[in-house]
């Protein structure tokens, strides 16, 4: 929990309850939130976005009010700024996780940390999570997205000129249009290879994948 007040130590035992319904992983959700709009608004949009990328509803990732079983604590592997995605980390090593409201007070001391540099580290570190855990064994299936899409793109511009130019509406030497166009469609030909590639590196290499499984012989 955060050590500015924010959070209300009153608040643990709703969490531990939460975590005795049969949840690994329990987090706050400041509802009704006591900071000004500048970070409510970033925080929002925030969280949106880790839940379209992740698929898990929850509706704050980033409270500092937080309960853990052991077995979680144990198993998840935080470093660098990750401990925003702990939830994220946490599901895909198969643990369950849950979430309540609970009251956030008006900040009385010290200064928030929040700015546009922790932003974009945040961004960078769901990107991380990301292909840590969603896309690590299967890298085709982002790489390979973003390449049918960018070729794709490239394809049907080209497309159009093309029409264009048979129908003798344009010319396609002083297009750059054109020239753009056939540039997507290599790069999207060089995301599938990447892809592939990683497909390839990830079926041959010696698996050290590690399973959390609960132990409920006592």
């Amino acid at each position: 929990m955060d050590a500015d007040l924010q959070d209300d130590p009153a608040e643990i035992p709703a969490l531990k309850r939460k975590l005795d319904e049969g949840y690994d992983l329990v987090s706050g959700w400041k509802k009704v939130r006591r900071d000004p709009i500048t970070k409510t608004i970033p925080s929002r949009f925030f969280n949106f976005v880790t839940r379209l990328l992740t698929g898990i509803k929850i509706h704050d990732f980033n409270c500092g009010l937080k309960a853990y079983r052991k077995d979680v604590i144990k198993t998840v592997k935080v470093y660098g700024e990750l401990h925003r995605y702990i939830p994220v980390l946490a599901h895909w090593e198969g643990f369950r996780i849950g979430e309540i409201p609970v009251q956030h007070r008006p900040r009385r001391f010290g200064k928030t940390k929040f700015g546009l540099g922790r932003f974009w580290k945040g961004f960078l570190d769901l990107v991380t999570a990301l292909f840590t855990t969603r896309y690590l064994r299967r890298p085709l299936h982002l790489f390979g997205v973003l390449g049918i899409m960018t070729a794709f793109a490239g394809f049907l511009i080209d497309a159009v000129l093309v029409v264009e130019w048979f129908l003798h509406l344009t010319a396609l030497g002083n297009r750059p249009l054109f020239v753009s166009g056939f540039m997507l469609i290599v790069i999207g030909v060089q995301f599938i290879s990447i892809g592939l590639l990683g497909e390839m590196i990830s079926k041959t290499r010696v698996s050290t994948e590690e399973y959390a499984i609960r132990d409920y012989l006592k």
